[in-house]
């Protein structure tokens, strides 16, 4: 399948002194909407409804790192940039971020930007946001986000020093190294946005009810509705680059998305971004030309921790490499699928540049069952297999299918008992792979579905949170000391060919260790119902939900 290219900027491009966005406006080539984009009779208050699901946390943008809480904050705030459809970065907030020097940037804020309690958005707000994202004692999952910064320390409650205020409208970012560039275009994530200072008074009672300054807002008091919905409205003191279409959003939470799908057949819901594993087959002939299936910088995975038994050391190095050649990937992603996947030959994706289409020692993705069992036994000769080997999914995605084959494919291949292990929502299994005792080690005890979607389109995005030593996403806890100075060096590369050198020299250690095991990329998929138009999903395979307009009910 022919795949959209998405540039990663660098410091060849973005060099000192050069103005790396200065009032830009959103005008690179989205993806195609839908071909019904309306019948001059819609509403410009409709509200537009969307699956989603139940944030993990409270809504505090430097402790959300998964996708349903994502949704929200993206819609709510607005940060110096965005990314648009096409995974361009937009300026928003920012009127211009500069790169003065190679481990600088200076960032000039737009005049009479508000959040909706009224209060404007200075540079003392981002300052203090990122700070309390920073500090150690707030046990933010978003932390490492801010490591580039000088002053940030992972262990200690040290100010970002990094950050120097030079106005209400202006600030600087001095970093620890030569990245500039690259750190620009980290802007766009929802980790560096502002907070206005009511947060700061009580964090955990603003997560509940946060005041953005983005163009949709909490409807009002009572507007998340744990585990059934939350409602948002236009935000009219809005004066970003981001237009809405309509007059606001409501994310309905979905324990299934055969629930959710159902609703959009029968007219209950505007927009589904996922498509429940039973209806894979059919949902395009169900839906013509409102079905979506096109790529996305998706990567599916399973992690094991190093801490599990027979997971550690020599002995873990083989049997993760047993488990990955023991996955019949194609046949999965064919018959569970019905190739909405691809089997991956990366940790990335090929929406990137950087992707890697053929790894050093990338047989580890192959399916090779006589190799498999050979390792296996290998392992068993360090220290015999025992016990069940589970792979921990949420019960409200459309995961089951496919963790079901796999489990099936190391039970046929390996010989081992293996199964599934279902929570029953995503804020389950992320609080339960989170948790840790009172000596901060994990107590999770099996395997879990992992992977990524993208934060910003860049191929230093799918490895530095997942796979650098204490990084926001590392599941598995790995750590691997050249990794992480080859990551460094990629991202202060000269130019993005040296980037990429470095990061499949990152990847090419990575496919032996097997942090997680690569399992496919996954397009976009999903779909919208009759009454709505315009609807077009991103790059990062979320719906661009401010483009969307809506018939006027009759």
């Amino acid at each position: 399948m022919k795949r959209n290219k998405i540039a990663l900027a660098s410091a060849a491009v973005l060099v000192a002194g050069v103005t790396v966005l200065a009032g830009c406006s959103s005008s690179g080539s989205n993806p195609k909407p839908s071909a019904d984009t309306g019948n001059g009779n819609t509403d410009p208050k409709a509200i537009i409804t969307a699956s989603g699901s139940e944030p993990e946390n409270p809504l505090i943008p430097t402790n959300t790192n998964e996708v349903g809480g994502g949704k929200i904050l993206d819609s709510i705030f607005a940060g110096l940039a965005y990314y648009d459809g096409s995974g361009k970065l937009v300026n928003d907030m920012a009127d211009k971020i500069e790169v003065t020097a190679p481990d600088e940037l200076t960032v000039t804020l737009k005049k009479g930007m508000k959040f909706t309690d009224g209060s404007d958005v200075k540079a003392d707000n981002f300052i203090k946001a990122w700070n309390y994202g920073a500090l150690f004692s707030n046990k933010q999952l978003n932390q490492s986000w801010f490591a580039d910064i000088e002053g940030f320390n992972a262990e200690a409650d040290s100010e970002l020093t990094g950050l120097k205020k030079v106005s209400d409208t202006e600030f600087t970012i001095k970093l620890t190294s030569p990245v500039a560039a690259d750190f620009a275009t980290r802007l766009g994530y929802s980790a560096f946005y502002p907070l206005p200072d009511v947060a700061f008074t009580d964090m955990a009672k603003f997560g509940e009810n946060p005041i953005g300054n983005g163009p949709y807002k909490l409807a009002g008091d009572g507007a998340w509705q744990h585990d059934v919905q939350i409602d948002l409205v236009k935000n009219p003191d809005y004066k970003g680059v981001r237009k809405l279409a309509n007059g606001g959003l409501t994310l309905k939470f979905y324990t299934s998305y055969d629930a959710a799908y159902a609703d959009l057949l029968g007219g209950n819901l505007d927009v589904i971004d996922s498509i429940p594993d039973a209806s894979i087959a059919t949902f395009q002939s169900d839906l013509g030309d409102r079905a979506v299936n096109q790529p996305a910088a998706i990567f599916q995975s399973f992690t094991i921790g190093e801490w599990i038994e027979h997971f550690s050391g020599d002995e873990g190095k083989l049997r993760r490499a047993a488990m990955s050649m023991a996955i019949d990937r194609e046949s999965i992603t064919k018959t569970i699928f019905n190739d909405t996947r691809v089997p991956a030959t990366d940790f990335t994706s090929p929406a990137l540049d950087g992707y890697q289409k053929s790894l050093k020692g990338g047989d580890a993705l192959k399916y090779d069952p006589k190799e498999a069992k050979k390792l296996w036994a290998e392992a068993d000769k360090i220290s015999p297999w025992s016990g069940k080997f589970e792979i921990a999914y949420n019960a409200n995605g459309p995961h089951q299918a496919w963790v079901e084959a796999v489990a099936n494919s190391l039970k046929n291949t390996l010989g081992i008992d293996a199964a599934g292990a279902s929570y029953v929502d995503f804020a389950t299994l992320r609080a339960a792979i989170n948790a840790k005792d009172a000596d901060g080690k994990r107590t999770f005890k099996t395997a879990a579905r992992s992977g990524w979607q993208a934060d910003y389109p860049g191929v230093y995005n799918f490895l530095f949170p997942l796979y650098s030593t204490g990084a926001s996403s590392n599941d598995g806890d790995y750590t691997n000391p050249e990794v992480d100075k080859l990551l460094a060096e990629g991202a202060s590369a000269d130019t993005p060919a040296d980037s990429v050198k470095k990061y499949t020299q990152v990847q090419e250690i990575l496919v032996k260790d097997l942090p997680a095991i690569p399992l496919w990329y996954q397009n976009s998929i999903g779909g919208f119902g009759e009454s709505v138009h315009n609807v077009k999903f991103g790059w990062n395979s979320v719906p661009l939900f401010e483009d969307i307009t809506k018939d006027k009910t009759k």
